[in-house]
């Protein structure tokens, strides 16, 4: 055991890379894991690379290449079981790079917070019982540039008569989705990747795959209206939960104002 650890630390140098290429890719793994609350698997992976160690030292016969391909397998594991996450990251990484909703401060208006609740709830509402499909984003400012400049700005304070106009049947942004920012109403018509889940269920169609879409790789809240059943939907996350009343829409509402004046200090 004892030339065994002679062997690895004089062959130290030459392994340098490899060992920061594990360093690395062990340190996003683990951030990964803390931050979707995966602490059980966080401990479990530590404890898997010093026992790949132990087993390296003690079994006879072993090379450099078993030690670092077997926690390598761990992490092609990890990485494949957290895809969801680790695309989210990368996507709010990137849209760090340019400011977004750069035309203006729209996280300032006029309306009040419980105004600006009010309202959109009563706009969903009315779309729900006359069957108007709608697409709501409760935008934080890490929404990307190119989303954004799909659809059409606006810059308006929100009002439920506006809101329902826009999602009138017909008219031309009707068939794309609503950009809210703080209380104004930032951008509509815009276009949104779609969800790739095959575990949605199938009587959910482009409106609903675009809202979960969106939550599967940024942080924000999608609010869907079924154009079929007046159905409301909240997605958040990659998950959706349907037949959202008017106390689960305020609750949902109020904690995105709510992180909106934490991020405005």
């Amino acid at each position: 055991m004892l030339e065994k650890i002679a062997n690895a630390f004089s062959n130290f140098g030459l392994m340098i890379p490899e060992f920061i290429l594990l360093f690395l890719t062990f340190f996003f793994v683990m951030y990964v894991l803390k931050e979707n609350n995966a602490q059980l698997l966080n401990y479990l992976f530590c404890a898997f690379v010093v026992l790949t160690g132990i087993v390296f030292l003690f079994v006879d016969g072993l090379n450099n290449f078993l030690y670092i391909i077997f926690p390598l397998m761990y992490v092609l594991a990890m990485i494949i079981m957290f895809s969801t996450e680790i695309k989210r990251m990368i996507w709010n990484l990137s849209s760090m790079k340019a400011p977004d909703f750069k035309h203006s401060d729209t996280s300032k208006g006029r309306n009040s917070t419980k105004e600006c609740i009010n309202e959109m709830i009563k706009a969903l509402q009315n779309m729900s019982k006359n069957d108007v499909g709608a697409l709501i984003i409760l935008a934080s400012a890490q929404m990307p540039n190119s989303i954004l400049e799909s659809g059409v700005y606006i810059d308006s304070e929100i009002s439920s008569a506006l809101i329902e106009s826009i999602f009138f049947p017909k008219t031309p942004l009707h068939d794309g989705a609503m950009v809210i920012k703080g209380t104004k109403i930032h951008s509509a018509g815009c276009f949104l990747p779609l969800s790739q889940e095959v575990n949605i269920p199938k009587d959910l169609g482009t409106r609903h795959r675009a809202g979960i879409g969106i939550t599967e790789t940024i942080d924000v809240t999608a609010i869907i209206v079924s154009e079929e059943t007046g159905v409301i939907s909240i997605a958040n996350g990659g998950k959706i939960k349907r037949y959202a009343d008017s106390e689960m829409l305020r609750q949902t509402l109020s904690r995105f104002y709510a992180q909106e004046n934490q991020l405005s200090k």
